[in-house]
């Protein structure tokens, strides 16, 4: 995918992609069982850092990137505030029922998504694609029919919007004006999808044809175009979330910023 500026490699994106995508998953699995939100904040932060340092992206458009993370703050948090349980109430009206207890449990969930989020970003722009493929083939033993289909799959996603504008731009040649209402979701239903139906049908069998033709199948021996292996950047990364794991349990137990250090709820 064309992004239109220049990407720095930097060492993260030098990691091995099986790796790293393991690595993530139980960096995930850490903030799920983490319940302290000192710990989650500054988690939160660390990552958040090395995000804006080592993705090798220009810093507006990580910014750009960055933006949907509010909501997803905002929408994770603000359910839990305003109608979770609790003992010492701050504030009363209706429905709406805020208290310390909720207030701090909703702030967690909201930095919660947030780790989530921003570990994702990290992961998508310092991997690309076709390498992850590769990687799983190689290191974790990926069948290929599987990561060669995925990786057409990702190829063909241009071409289906290429195709679905050319279609657009077709019917309003033709003077085909567009009903409102009921009807005009019938009638878009009808003009676009049977037509991207059948050219994928079409196009799924020319694909599956050749990739039979080329044997992208269950051979045990074959060769790859892009050979991976692990490096001292695969050890570097874990030793490197392993201190921010470890600084961020430490400085959030010793130095917490709020005093509630186990937002969970026992009646």
């Amino acid at each position: 995918m064309e992004l239109g500026y220049d990407v720095k490699n930097t060492w993260v994106t030098k990691v091995n992609p099986s790796l790293k995508l393991l690595l993530f998953m139980l960096l995930f699995s850490v903030v799920i069982f983490t319940h302290n939100p000192n710990v989650l904040v500054l988690f939160t932060s660390f990552c958040a850092i090395v995000l804006f340092t080592y993705s090798g992206h220009p810093l507006k458009y990580l910014l750009l990137y960055s933006s949907p993370f509010v909501l997803v703050f905002v929408s994770s948090s603000t359910a839990m505030i305003f109608f979770g349980k609790g003992d010492i109430t701050w504030f009363q009206w209706g429905l709406i029922h805020i208290t310390e207890e909720s207030f701090y449990r909703g702030l967690h969930l909201g930095f919660r998504a947030l780790s989530f989020a921003v570990l994702g970003l990290l992961f998508a722009l310092t991997t690309k694609p076709v390498l992850l493929f590769y990687s799983l083939m190689q290191q974790l033993k990926l069948s290929p029919r599987y990561a060669y289909s995925f990786m057409a799959s990702i190829r063909l996603m241009p071409i289906m919007v290429e195709e679905f504008q050319t279609l657009r731009h077709a019917l309003k040649v033709r003077g085909i004006k567009e009903k409102k209402g009921v009807m005009g979701v019938y009638q878009k239903l009808m003009f676009y999808s049977i037509p991207l139906l059948a050219q994928s049908i079409r196009k799924a069998q020319r694909i599956a044809v050749a990739m039979e033709a080329k044997r992208f199948s269950n051979l045990k021996k074959r060769t790859y175009y892009y050979e991976l292996t692990y490096s001292r950047y695969d050890v570097g990364i874990i030793i490197f979330f392993l201190l921010i794991v470890v600084m961020a349990y430490v400085l959030g137990i010793l130095f917490p910023m709020i005093s509630i250090t186990d937002v969970r709820y026992y009646e």
